[in-house]
């Protein structure tokens, strides 16, 4: 018999994650019995209305916020307690582009100061920036989401919205990780410059190999952009599959309304 490939194990697995909040009077479950996988190289889009859970199963993949119960493996080991030094080292592989790309940067910190603090903070990390080769790494981050390095001595208040996201980006890429969660990442853009960053998100997946998961409200980026999508109702899930066949022929009631509540972005391309 011919033998048959053995399909990629995942890079990133959800394992019935749940989180629970004390709140006056009880327990409120925000997240419950959540399991998915992520492959490597795919992009995976997590989707549904705000306060359906799917920013804090993010923050859970990353060790941001522990899981009340369940567990996340990365490249198929558990993922240690967020204050060890494993998970420490692990941060480098795995990073996050905030939503808000006015508050995810220090306003008083250059763009310089910025892009090198990532290098600061694991100065142990393989491949790390002598005093060198660091200026030639910051100038490379920048050219990477289209911009220059007359952009080093300046404030993030000097720069536009779409440009703040793309020095996120770029300080996300600092320690070349394989793995990025993006956090709404144009929903506080104009349509036409989240156009632009969506469009550069692509590009440096191809072109870096990386891993992405998508967390966002709006369905017809996330048919763009994703290979599957995975739909977030109340802290569960409610759908999950190829990201055409759940977008054209949705089982979920709640997934035909998201479908119905977004429009088309025709600025994507």
């Amino acid at each position: 018999m011919p033998s048959q490939e053995a399909a990629p194990a995942p890079l990133v697995e959800a394992r019935g994650l749940t989180k629970e909040y004390a709140r006056e009077g009880g327990v409120t479950r925000v997240v419950d019995q959540v399991s998915f996988s992520i492959l490597p190289g795919e992009t995976l889009g997590l989707v549904g209305e705000s306060g359906s859970g799917k920013s804090t199963v993010a923050r859970m993949l990353l060790r941001l916020v522990e899981p009340t119960a369940g567990e996340v493996l990365f490249e198929g080991q558990p993922l240690p307690r967020a204050s060890s030094s494993a998970m420490r080292a692990l941060r480098r592989r795995m990073q996050i582009v905030f939503q808000d790309p006015y508050a995810a940067l220090n306003p008083r910190m250059t763009v310089r100061q910025i892009l090198a603090e990532p290098f600061a903070i694991h100065r142990e990390a393989p491949g790390g920036m002598g005093s060198g080769s660091l200026p030639a790494r910051l100038s490379e981050l920048l050219q990477s989401v289209g911009l220059d390095e007359s952009a080093l001595p300046r404030y993030p208040h000097e720069f536009s919205g779409g440009q703040r996201q793309r020095i996120n980006i770029a300080r996300a890429l600092a320690l070349r990780p394989s793995f990025l969660v993006l956090d709404e990442p144009v929903s506080a853009l104009d349509v036409s410059v989240g156009a632009q960053v969506i469009n550069l998100l692509r590009d440096l997946q191809r072109s870096l190999g990386l891993t992405y998961l998508l967390i966002s409200h709006s369905m017809p980026l996330v048919r763009y952009l994703c290979d599957r999508v995975a739909v977030m109702q109340r802290g569960r899930l409610v759908e999950i599959g190829d990201v055409l066949q759940v977008c054209e022929t949705p089982r979920s009631e709640y997934t035909r309304q998201l479908i119905a509540a977004t429009p088309e972005l025709p600025a994507l391309h």
